[in-house]
């Protein structure tokens, strides 16, 4: 039971919550009260969790090594010898095989954009994680991988603009990240993760400059699409864009 309970902490639940970003379509489709497509969309985010838990486990596999070094990260099951690294194994298989049969279940087009998004986590644990810039834009496609997920079990078309703010926001929380592991690990920082070699600070604060910027300008100029006026009715939708400042400035603080 003990090693049952170290898988699903390996899972790591508490990221799930990235996988939010499937309900997306379902809120601006203005179908969030439809019993039918909403049902499908908490199938579809219980998908993704599997998908995801799958490769938190073949990631932390990878790294258990290097987890050892981080002040936190060494005290996952794997990285603490409290999870065998051959059942790790044998658990990501197991939970690929129930992510990709449910999702069939559900969507041949869910499937589709399921093994996308697990292909691309697999390069990027393999290699892409350790190409400055290129790990984090890898980390925001995912994100709007989990867009399109929503939008194909409803059966709509997400805004492009809606793509292009999933997008942006999640560069910015990249390049947070990516600037908090370096100032928490200091000299180890190397060790840890590669990629961070060729990151340091002041170009991370230009980064995060930039991403901030056009996440707030892509979001306002949704918000003024014709699009958006025509499906929701109103024009007042740009009244939002200062509480979405807020919540930038508030991640930030």
């Amino acid at each position: 039971m003990n090693q049952i309970y170290y898988v699903f902490i390996s899972l790591r639940p508490k990221q799930w919550v990235k996988n939010f970003f499937i309900f997306l379509p379902l809120l601006f489709s203005k179908k969030i009260f439809n019993a039918d497509d909403s049902a499908a969309a908490v199938m579809t985010f219980f998908v993704f969790s599997l998908f995801s838990g799958a490769v938190y486990l073949f990631n932390d596999i990878l790294d258990y090594q290097k987890d050892r070094l981080h002040p936190f990260k060494r005290l996952r099951p794997i990285a603490s010898g409290k999870l065998t690294v051959t059942g790790a194994w044998l658990a990501s298989l197991l939970i690929l095989i129930g992510a990709v049969t449910l999702s069939s279940m559900i969507s041949v087009n869910l499937t589709n954009v399921a093994l996308i998004y697990f292909s691309l986590n697999i390069a990027y644990s393999l290699h892409l994680k350790k190409v400055v810039i290129l790990d984090v834009l890898c980390i925001a496609t995912g994100f709007v991988l989990r867009v399109i997920a929503g939008s194909v079990v409803i059966s709509v078309k997400a805004s492009h603009w809606l793509l292009m703010c999933a997008f942006l926001i999640s560069i910015f929380i990249g390049f947070c990240k990516r600037r908090a592991e370096i100032t928490s690990l200091n000299e180890n920082a190397n060790n840890h993760r590669e990629v961070l070699e060729h990151y340091n600070t002041a170009f991370l604060d230009q980064m995060i400059v930039i991403s901030t910027s056009t996440t707030v300008m892509s979001y306002a100029l949704y918000t003024m699409s014709a699009e958006t006026v025509s499906k929701f009715d109103t024009e007042n939708l740009i009244y939002t864009v200062p509480f979405v400042l807020y919540g930038i400035f508030r991640y930030l603080y």
